[in-house]
């Protein structure tokens, strides 16, 4: 069973979002709240795999409720809710730490799809607007991350490219003519080795070195 929060301002979203998962026999609700701070205090009290958060709340907001949680919960993912499709505040998410982003006008079945993707670590790279987002608010490479893909294999390189244009392990898998568990285990050596918390972190590591360039993440 999947445990979830959903953190929103608006009562009524809480609510349709409650009542969508709570229809998946997988994924259960164990609480929900208003706030940044709500946020972080159910995660804390209540331990659960995935959290939704909205960005844009009153007082402490989405981003940094995913920064206290990413840095001091053993293993809750942060899954971002917002109502825009194009917003800076969803990169400084991302560099928050979490592990995928949602626009609120998601379909019923997509919801739940994103909460299981999260909670297994595939994190959500591939929409649109997800790249557009990673690209457009790229920042300069980092000398201490460039030192970090000095670490990986030409072949665990070759993976991270595929991760960055949203590609799946199975995906991968195909176009490099490996099995899915030989994919799994190069994708776990490569987050390890990036002290990366999931893949988005890892392709956002991509784009700031230079590995990958904005503009070629579908190629």
């Amino acid at each position: 069973m999947i445990r979830v929060v959903v953190v929103d301002d608006q009562a009524l979203v809480r609510g349709g979002f409650r009542a969508i998962l709570t229809a998946d026999p997988d994924i259960d609700v164990v609480g929900e709240g208003g706030t940044g701070a709500d946020a972080v205090a159910l995660v804390h009290d209540l331990h659960p795999d995935v959290a939704l958060i909205d960005v844009r709340m009153p007082g402490m907001d989405g981003i940094e409720a995913t920064r206290h949680i990413t840095t001091s919960s053993d293993g809750c993912r942060v899954l971002i809710l917002t109502t825009f499709d194009v917003d800076e505040h969803v990169y400084d998410a991302f560099r928050a730490g979490a592990s995928g982003f949602l626009l609120k006008t998601v379909a019923p079945e997509d919801l739940a799809a994103a909460v299981r993707a999260v909670y297994a670590g595939e994190a959500l790279l591939a929409p649109t607007i997800t790249r557009r987002l990673i690209e457009r608010f790229v920042s300069s490479p980092s000398p201490t991350a460039d030192q970090r893909l000095q670490s990986l294999t030409d072949r665990e390189v070759e993976v991270l490219h595929l991760i960055a244009r949203g590609r799946s392990n199975s995906e991968i898998g195909a176009e490099l003519y490996l099995s899915h568990g030989t994919v799994k285990t190069h994708v776990s050596r490569i987050l390890t080795k990036l002290d990366a918390r999931d893949r988005v972190q890892a392709v956002v590591l991509a784009y700031e070195t230079g590995l990958v360039q904005p503009g070629h993440a579908n190629s």
